[in-house]
């Protein structure tokens, strides 16, 4: 009789995990809510043209301009190089008026960093660059202030550094990184917006380009590796380019396709798929079980 009860609480279980995972997988596909993003129409698996140059090529050991002039979050004109020499450095390319996969990237660095034991501004530094050089000073410091806050930690303030520059001055850095970016026009019809791909760089103590890290969601245990790497000016291996492309913007319907969803969607039925057929296999067990007890009462009465 315990067996029995075994069985069926064994497919019981998978019922509500299968259950769980029928109401969460459209959740976890979605990623944010519908009013921050939408999917889109599926137009097939074939590049926009729009983003034929929205890529990100790796570009190990490749030295960063760091006579490349900025504008710090504070106004004040800087070099690429005054954040290296003594410490390794996260750099990342993004603009601060982006709607969707900016605000991604930067989240998914910070929560990584919570978990990472090394300090912003004494173990390493954080460069946030703008692509967009119609962007100010004053929104690269509310940015770093939005941040900043999340980490959690404002006495690191001096490691976060965020800044703004000229169209030379960024394709430099954005050359350098092998990041490419395409304008795009925003709900207006002007062209305010960007195409991009997603990523952050880990670079050298020296400045070259020591590993990147693909996608908006970054792995704590592999950055702590990496910037101690850099730390020693060791660079690293290529990683695969899955997921390069979050974002895919179709200007005819104005809209972002996360082809993100689309893999954790694919995710969710093979798990759905294995999770049914464990509960077929348990409940045939627990049928056979059944049987033979009845017949086992059978014969005693």
């Amino acid at each position: 009789m315990s067996e029995r009860r075994t069985g069926r609480g064994w497919w019981r279980a998978a019922a509500v995990a299968l259950g769980c995972a029928l109401v969460c997988a459209p959740l976890t596909a979605q990623v944010a809510s519908y009013g921050d993003k939408q999917t889109g129409e599926n137009s097939g698996d074939q590049l926009p043209t729009v983003l034929k140059r929205v890529a990100v090529e790796q570009h190990l050991n490749q030295p960063l301009p760091l006579d490349a002039q900025f504008v710090d979050d504070t106004g004040k004109t800087v070099r690429l190089g005054d954040y290296f020499g003594k410490h390794p450095a996260i750099v990342t390319l993004v603009y601060y008026n982006c709607p969707m996969l900016c605000s991604e990237e930067m989240d998914g660095l910070t929560a990584a960093l919570t978990m990472v034991k090394l300090t912003p501004g004494k173990d390493f530094e954080i460069v946030v660059i703008s692509i967009d050089p119609a962007e100010t000073p004053q929104q690269a410091a509310e940015k770093k202030a939005f941040y900043l806050k999340r980490y959690g930690k404002p006495e690191t303030a001096a490691g976060w550094h965020f800044l703004t520059g000229q169209k030379p001055a960024i394709d430099a850095v954005t050359n350098a990184v092998g990041f490419g970016y395409v304008r795009v026009p925003g709900p207006d019809g002007r062209l305010t917006q960007f195409a991009h791909a997603s990523s952050i760089e880990i670079a050298t103590t020296d400045g070259k380009l020591a590993q990147y890290y693909l996608g908006v969601e970054y792995s704590p245990k592999d950055i702590l590796l990496g910037l101690i790497e850099a730390s020693d000016n060791k660079i690293g291996s290529p990683v695969a380019n899955i997921l390069t492309y979050c974002y895919h913007y179709d200007p005819k319907v104005n809209k972002h396709s996360l082809v993100v969803a689309r893999i954790v969607q694919l995710g969710g039925m093979v798990t759905m798929a294995a999770l049914g057929g464990f509960m077929f296999l348990m409940f045939r067990k627990d049928a056979k079980l059944g049987r033979h007890h009845d017949l086992t009462k059978k014969e005693n009465g």
